[in-house]
């Protein structure tokens, strides 16, 4: 039984969940979360054990220095909750850990007590994989999840995937199996520029909450990096031939795709999101949390010829069958 003193009664809770590691690309989930727990200036009220999940040889303890006396922080899951005011409040239960090395089944049921004690109505955990996107483009975000009736209503895919899968996706059969609804958002990273930070990703993946859960989120200085990123990554393109011409096919690609999006729904969402951000009735002003005690990008060489089925090339895109991915060649499928 898990007892959470010192935590008030909490209003239409979501949980909100991004791991570090195979899961995170560009650690663009990862920085989804710690956006939302800087700007709403979330307290920490629980961790997991990190003995019982992770492997320290794989994830090294930090020492530090606090007034000259070394302490170590150890590498686990934090969960924290953040309030959003506004016409409707309502609170956040941000959970940002890295990816257990161990025991995965006993982790994702200590997260659903958690969720359990605390009301949680809906878990939404961000991922983030490797795919054949152009970063001139807008970065597509696909919303997956097993209940065939949450998909209906949510406007989601009702994801078919077999294959390996990480905690993102071991998280959400649990929660599945538990009766509690759960969505994954998948943003994807393009593959020859997958160096972390991604602001571009994290922003598309925030916008997508957003609207997946009916809040306004602030974006503080995200658009502005998300642009001096893609300005980078421009001027790093224009210096090879070879990788621009790759971007170039790419966007065509991605263009002809998107051709029956540039009207109707997808314009619609997006005047949405316009006229939220322009009324301050609509909610979502940093709270206090009172009520609860840029590396560099850099650019891989283009693939040489078009892969085939079998290799290791993260794919095209992000449907419910695509793969999550790391900074590794390999991209890892999801759930």
């Amino acid at each position: 039984m898990i007892e959470l003193e010192g935590v008030p009664e909490l209003i239409d809770p979501v949980m909100v969940a991004a791991f570090e590691g195979w899961n995170d690309a560009g650690d663009a989930a990862s920085g989804a979360v710690a956006h939302l727990d800087r700007e709403w200036k979330g307290e920490v009220f629980a961790a997991l054990d990190a003995e019982d999940y992770y492997d320290f040889q794989v994830n090294r303890p930090t020492v530090w220095l606090d007034n000259g006396v070394r302490k170590i922080t150890w590498p686990t899951t934090r969960l924290s909750v953040v309030r959003i005011g506004g016409a409707k409040p309502r609170d956040l239960v941000l959970v940002r850990g890295i990816e257990p090395s161990m025991r995965w089944r006993s982790f994702c049921n200590e997260l659903l007590g958690f969720a359990h004690e605390l009301g949680v109505e809906m878990v939404v955990v961000l991922g983030a994989l490797l795919g054949d996107t152009p970063h001139t483009r807008p970065v597509p975000v696909s919303g997956v999840t097993s209940d065939a009736d949450l998909a209906r209503t949510m406007d989601l895919e009702e994801t078919k995937y077999e294959g390996p899968t990480g905690i993102v996706g071991v998280l959400q059969e649990a929660c599945t199996h538990a009766g509690v609804p759960a969505v994954s958002l998948w943003a994807a990273v393009p593959h020859y520029v997958s160096q972390p930070p991604n602001p571009k990703a994290t922003l598309a993946l925030l916008n997508r909450l957003e609207d997946l859960i009916d809040i306004r989120i602030p974006l503080g200085e995200l658009p502005e990096d998300a642009r001096a990123w893609q300005l980078g990554v421009d001027q790093l393109a224009a210096e090879d031939s070879e990788v621009a011409e790759y971007v170039q096919t790419l966007e065509e690609a991605r263009d002809t795709a998107d051709l029956p999006e540039a009207s109707g729904d997808a314009i619609a969402r997006e005047f949405e999101r316009y006229l939220r951000r322009r009324d301050p009735a609509a909610g979502g002003e940093p709270g206090d949390g009172s009520y609860l005690r840029d590396t560099s990008s850099g650019l891989t060489r283009p693939p040489k010829r078009k892969p085939d089925s079998s290799a290791e090339e993260p794919p095209a895109s992000p449907p419910d069958d695509a793969a999550p991915g790391d900074d590794s060649p390999e991209s890892p499928p999801q759930a």
